[in-house]
Parts: structure tokens; sequence; C-alpha cells
């Protein structure tokens, strides 16, 4: 599934992504720690939320982190490395499906906490671009209703 996810466009061949996997006893000790986070950041949470916040990383058996390296590049916009890796975490999501697991692309507040990406060892000049969810399909996931493609096409013409 990783080397699927690697084959992405990438402008000037700079790898600007790299993984952090998260499985096993590891999920239940990150979800603690986001629960303390999620107390801390308010202390007026209800015990649910505390508790979904506890229990984020428990759905799914593995859980691929995929980090975006948008250091200095002269060459290379930052937008452009940020896009490969949202292309990373598409691939790795159709990856997974193919292979006949659920997978769930996922962000949300722990994505972005300063205190939370720095546990997961996430650099000053990296951001989570997501975190990918991979396990068994509880249930076949609800199509929902899509855009029209042809009512987001227009067409450029020269004056």
């Amino acid at each position: 599934m990783l080397r699927a996810a690697s084959r992405v466009p990438d402008h000037g061949k700079r790898t600007p992504f790299r993984f952090l996997r998260i499985e096993g006893d590891a999920r239940l000790s990150l979800g603690e720690r986001i629960a303390a986070r999620s107390r801390a950041r308010d202390p007026d949470a209800s015990d649910s939320v505390i508790e979904k916040d506890r229990l984020r990383f428990m759905f799914a058996p593995t859980i691929v982190t995929v980090i975006a390296r948008l250091g200095p590049d002269e060459k290379i916009p930052e937008q452009e490395r940020l896009l490969t890796t949202g292309c990373v975490c598409f691939a790795l999501l159709q990856a997974a499906q193919a292979l006949g697991f659920g997978a769930q692309w996922l962000t949300g507040w722990v994505a972005y906490d300063p205190q939370i990406r720095t546990l997961l060892g996430i650099g000053d000049d990296e951001v989570v671009a997501g975190f990918i969810h991979i396990g068994t399909a509880q249930c076949e996931a609800p199509e929902r209703e899509r855009p029209d493609p042809v009512a987001l096409l227009t067409d450029w013409t020269p004056e």
C-alpha cells in the first residue's frame, strides 16, 4: 500500500512526504494523551467529548499518518509539495480499499494542535495531511450526493 501511495506526481522528485504508523497499544496511549489535551483545551468539555477523543484512534487497527515536509525549496512551490502529499493520502486510501480493507481519511483538531504535533514528532516545517485509518469495513460506506461535474466546468476562450 505504501508503495502504491508513493507513486504520485512529485515535481522535482522531492518526496515531500513521510509516513508515521500508529497501531497496537500505541493507539490507546495516544488516545489517553489526546483526551488529556482535549480536557486542557476545554475544561468544560463533556465526558462524552473527552471519551470520543480518547477513542479517536481505536476504530481501526492501523493508522498511517501522512505528513507533508514543506521546508524551504527554491524551485518547487510549497503548494505543489502539499498537493503531492494530498495525492499520497488519496492513493493510500484507494490502495487500501482496492485490497479489500475499509479505509478512511481523517484529520480533526489533533492534526493541527501544537502539543499533539510535538507528541507525534511533527517538525515545524511539516504538517499532517491526514490520518488514514485502515482496517476491516464494518458496513458499506453510504453514498452521498456529489456535485454535477458538468456544472463545475467552464471553457476558457481567447478574447
